[in-house]
């Protein structure tokens, strides 16, 4: 039984929708650390008093260090509906995060990156390269302001066109304007500083009623959240 409290956002037959905790795996990997799937596996067990092996399916993922709204399968019905939904466009991603740098009020990036599966390190590369993947955002700009140090950060909200990994933190890296404590694509961070990315909203049509469903979740109130 995991010792992390899940902060479930809304639950039926064949939804669960919670709060995807930050520094956790979505899905269990080689390094064996806690994952938000098995985290979710167990409330349902406790909650319903199953036996045995819980059905649950990943439809999407955040990266390890982002948190926010998450949304899992109870049934393989709603699971291949919502991976439908996915492939064709039609579940809406909005996040939030805070870019070290004064970014325009609007904008849209379009790159082809990259995943080096050995390193785990994506970059922005020429389209006709070797595995190269489309990656489409959109962001507008809420606020800026200048931290302690006086730098300028700015809040932006995007709105995630495709789903690469990494994409986000390496769009806005790429054009050097970093995400604020990004470990990995910001020259910027320094060690003990969590990412400030955010996933703030999602949007889709229910698997069976078909109903259009929107959650939101805020980031958290701390540093740099909080200055602006």
């Amino acid at each position: 039984m995991s010792r992390i409290k899940l902060n479930v956002i809304y639950e039926d037959n064949h939804l669960l929708v919670v709060e995807k905790v930050r520094n956790i795996l979505s899905q269990a990997d080689n390094t064996e650390d806690l994952d938000m799937i098995n985290i979710c596996k167990d409330y349902i067990k406790e909650k319903y008093n199953k036996p045995g092996n819980v059905y649950l399916g990943l439809v999407h993922r955040l990266d390890r260090p982002v948190g926010g709204v998450m949304v899992f399968a109870k049934t393989s019905k709603a699971a291949s509906r919502l991976s439908d939904q996915i492939r064709r466009g039609l579940m809406n991603k909005t996040y939030r995060a805070v870019i070290v740098g004064n970014v325009e009020k609007e904008g849209y990036y379009e790159d082809y990156l990259q995943k080096n599966k050995k390193t785990n390190i994506v970059r922005v590369v020429d389209k006709n390269t070797k595995d190269a993947k489309l990656a489409k955002l959109s962001f507008k700009k809420i606020s800026s302001c200048k931290n302690n140090e006086k730098e300028v950060y700015s809040l932006v909200e995007i709105d995630l066109m495709t789903g690469r990994p990494h994409q986000i933190r390496v769009q806005f890296s790429s054009r050097g304007i970093p995400l604020y404590g990004d470990q990995r694509y910001s020259k910027y961070s320094s060690v003990g500083q969590q990412i400030a990315l955010w996933s703030t909203r999602l949007e889709f049509i229910h698997p069976t009623t078909k109903e259009k469903m929107t959650f939101e979740l805020l980031p958290p109130n701390e540093y740099p959240w909080n200055i602006f």
